[in-house]
């Protein structure tokens, strides 16, 4: 009954009711983008798909629905990621505020393919445009309080990895300007550091590029991966991992929101 209340309000809020400005500063949106270790690959338990009262996501069909794993839809093999946890920590530290999350991440994508009118043939489908279309759909009922990045795979080769650190910032960038949020925190998520799949020096380049983000970008931070285990595939994380990944996120959200 709870959860029905609360859908049904913030479909309220869709159609325009007179409260939806108190409704909107009440109800607090994430972007989350990427590739597959954003979209989330783990195996999904039972824990995953019992809902919290206060946490939404954004359906594919672009309706609010209660969050459960796997949120995304990017490939079949979507499962367990970070945003279904960071987004009950984030609705447990504030009492009062429901949190929605827009699912928007493409399994594979390069940074190439997060720009206007460029199709990606693996999903296809076109990451950027996608999302704008989706955050469009999403922003009206609430306020955008973060975007959640998770990629870089993708670019960890010889002939992308000199130019992604100019890429990632061009992006955060557009991303500020395409939801008419300049001043909306950014936080990147490390790739996987695991022990039986050493580094190669490209990956070594885009993992310091996300670790000197939030020296060069304003409202910006860096989440570890470390000690993480991936599920079997040596590249994505397993379903525990994804949950710690997602503790992490929230707590450099929060610890960026306690900032002056």
């Amino acid at each position: 009954m709870k959860l029905a209340l609360i859908f049904f309000s913030l479909l309220g809020m869709v159609t325009g009711q007179d409260d939806a400005l108190q409704s909107k500063e009440k109800f607090h949106i994430f972007l989350l983008v990427g590739q597959s270790n954003m979209a989330g690959r783990g195996v999904v338990d039972e824990q995953d798909k019992t809902p919290h009262p206060r946490v939404l996501m954004l359906s594919k069909e672009g309706k609010w629905v209660p969050a459960i794993d796997p949120m995304h839809f990017d490939k079949s093999a979507a499962g367990v990621g970070l945003g279904k946890i960071f987004g009950q920590i984030i609705a447990e530290a504030n009492p009062g505020v429901t949190i929605g999350l827009i699912p928007c991440a493409v399994g594979g994508s390069p940074m190439d393919a997060w720009q206007p009118g460029v199709f990606y043939p693996a999903t296809k489908s076109y990451p950027w445009d996608d999302m704008a279309k989706r955050a469009a759909v999403a922003r009206p009922a609430g306020t955008l309080k973060g975007i959640l990045w998770h990629q870089g795979e993708a670019d960890s080769l010889p002939e992308f990895a000199p130019t992604y650190e100019l890429k990632l910032h061009d992006l955060v960038v557009r991303l500020r300007k395409e939801l008419n949020a300049p001043e909306v925190p950014f936080i990147a998520g490390q790739m996987g550091k695991f022990d039986d799949v050493p580094w190669t020096p490209e990956k070594v380049v885009v993992d310091q590029a996300h670790q000197d983000l939030a020296k060069k970008v304003p409202r910006a931070a860096f989440v570890s991966a470390e000690g993480l285990k991936h599920k079997g595939d040596k590249i994505h994380f397993d379903s525990a991992s994804f949950r710690e990944l997602g503790k992490r996120y929230a707590e450099a959200f929060l610890a960026m929101k306690a900032r002056p």
